[in-house]
C-alpha cells in the first residue's frame, strides 16, 4: 500500500471548494443552486483578449516561452504598473506564472527553509499557509480584528517578530474580508523586514478591483489603492504577487506575475524551469490584449458593477440583522457576522445550502480567531442570481432572528 507524503495528508480541505462540490451535487439533482461561495468573476475575458486567443488557434506552432514569460508581456506589464499607479517597474523583475498561485509557489520555494517563520493576519486567504507549509515553513497567524480592518499592524508584527521569523505576507485588499491595509502600517511592516534582512509578499491581487465610491459626487474622494511597489526603500526586499483572474475576469486561464527584487529574477527562473518550464504559450498570447484601451474600459466598467452589486449586499445584510464588521475596500466579498443566529459557520452554510440552496464558505477557511462567527459572501455573480440569494438567506436567517 503506498504511504503518503505528511504534507499531503494533513493537509486541511479548501472549504471553499468543497461547499462548491456540494452544491454542484444539489444541481446535479435537479436544484437551483446559487453559489455565492467562490471568488470567481462572472464577467469572463475582456472581448479583445478572446479575440486574441481565437486567433491565436490559427497557429500551428505553440513552443515553449522562456521560463519567465514571453518578454513582451513582461513589459506590458511594467507598463500597466506605469499607468495604473505611476510606479517604474523594469520587465527584468516581472515574472509570469500559471496563475497567482504558481506566483506564491515559486516564491516560497526561493525564500522559505525549513523551520522559518513568516507572519500572517487571521482571517486570510487559506491557500497562502499551506504554500509556506509546503516548503517547511512554519506559519505565525496573527489574530486580527474588525477594528484594525482585519489587517496586521506594525505593532503586530514587530511583537511576534522572533530569531527565527523570516517575513510577512499581507493580501491588500484581502480574502476574505475585501479590506486594504493602511499605507502607513504596510511601510512600517515593510521597513521593519528590511531591517530583520527579513522578506515582504504583498498579495496584490484585487488592488484594482477598488469598491470605494470615487465618483465626482461623493462626499470625500478617497486616496486610490496604491501598490506598495510606490514605496522604492522597500524594493529589495518586497515581492508582490498578482493575477490575470480577478481584474481581468480570466480565473480558469490560470496566469499571474510577480514583481520581484532584481537579484531574484535568476532564481525564479530557476525554480520556473524546473517546477513548470512555462506558463501557458496561448494564454500568454491572448493576455497581451489585457492591455488595450478597449480591455481595460471593460475592466473598468465591470468594476463599476462591482461597485453597485457591493452597495446592494451590504443593505441586504443589514437588512437581515446582520452585520458586516469591516467595510470592504475592494475585490467581491462580505464577511458577514452571523452570531445573531446562534449558529456556527460551518452550521450555518450547511444548513442553508440544505434549505435554501445557497452556497456560502464558512469562516473556518480563513483561520482560528473568532472563524465560527463569520460566513464569506462572495458577489462576483449576475446581479439577478445575487438578488435571489439574498432573498432565500433573509429567508432562512428571519427563521433564527426573531
Amino acid at each position: 500500500m503506498l504511504k503518503y507524503a505528511t504534507r499531503a495528508t494533513t493537509l486541511s480541505p479548501f472549504l471553499a471548494m468543497a461547499y462548491g462540490e456540494k452544491a454542484t451535487a444539489l444541481s446535479n439533482l435537479g436544484h437551483d443552486v446559487i453559489r455565492l461561495n467562490l471568488g470567481e468573476p462572472d464577467f469572463g475575458a475582456p472581448t479583445p483578449v478572446v479575440d486574441a486567443m481565437k486567433q491565436s488557434l490559427a497557429q500551428a506552432d505553440y513552443p515553449y516561452t522562456s521560463a519567465l514569460g514571453l518578454p513582451e508581456l513582461r513589459s506590458a506589464i511594467a507598463q500597466f504598473y506605469k499607468t495604473q499607479h505611476n510606479v517604474d517597474i523594469p520587465a527584468s523583475r516581472i515574472v509570469v506564472t500559471a496563475g497567482a498561485s504558481a506566483a506564491l509557489l515559486l516564491v516560497s520555494a526561493a525564500l522559505v527553509e525549513n523551520g522559518d517563520k513568516v507572519i500572517l493576519g487571521d482571517p486570510s486567504y487559506p491557500c497562502n499557509r499551506r504554500f509556506l507549509n509546503t516548503f517547511g515553513g512554519e506559519v505565525t497567524l496573527v489574530p486580527t480584528s474588525s477594528e484594525q480592518q482585519f489587517q496586521l499592524t506594525h505593532d503586530d508584527v514587530t511583537h511576534h517578530w522572533d530569531s527565527k521569523t523570516k517575513g510577512v505576507l499581507i493580501a491588500s485588499p484581502a480574502n476574505p474580508t475585501g479590506t486594504a491595509i493602511a499605507e502607513k502600517e504596510l511601510y512600517s511592516i515593510g521597513e521593519t523586514c528590511k531591517q530583520n534582512d527579513g522578506f515582504l509578499i504583498v498579495d496584490e491581487i484585487y488592488l484594482n478591483l477598488d469598491l470605494r465610491d470615487s465618483s465626482p459626487s461623493a462626499a470625500k474622494q478617497p486616496a486610490p489603492l496604491n501598490t506598495v511597489l510606490a514605496n522604492e526603500r522597500l524594493h529589495n526586499n518586497t515581492i508582490v504577487i498578482n493575477s490575470f483572474s480577478k481584474y481581468f475576469g480570466m480565473t480558469g486561464w490560470r496566469l499571474g506575475w510577480c514583481v520581484v527584487p532584481e537579484g531574484m529574477t535568476q532564481v525564479m527562473e530557476r525554480l520556473a524551469q524546473n517546477l513548470f518550464i512555462c506558463p501557458s504559450t496561448l494564454a500568454q498570447q491572448a493576455a497581451l490584449a489585457c492591455f488595450t484601451p478597449e480591455s481595460l474600459a471593460q475592466c473598468e466598467q465591470k468594476k463599476a458593477q462591482l461597485r453597485t452589486r457591493a452597495t446592494f449586499v451590504l443593505d441586504a445584510i443589514a437588512d437581515m440583522g446582520l452585520s458586516i464588521d469591516a467595510t470592504p475596500d475592494g475585490a467581491f466579498y462580505a464577511y458577514i457576522n452571523i452570531e445573531p443566529t446562534g449558529l456556527n459557520a460551518i452550521e450555518f452554510c450547511d444548513h442553508l445550502l440544505e434549505k435554501e440552496y445557497v452556497a456560502l464558505t464558512p469562516g473556518d477557511d480563513f483561520g482560528e480567531h473568532n472563524a465560527t462567527r463569520y460566513v464569506r459572501l462572495s458577489f462576483a455573480t449576475e446581479i439577478g442570481r445575487l438578488k435571489e440569494g439574498l432573498t432565500r438567506m433573509k429567508r432562512f436567517v428571519e427563521t433564527y432572528i426573531r
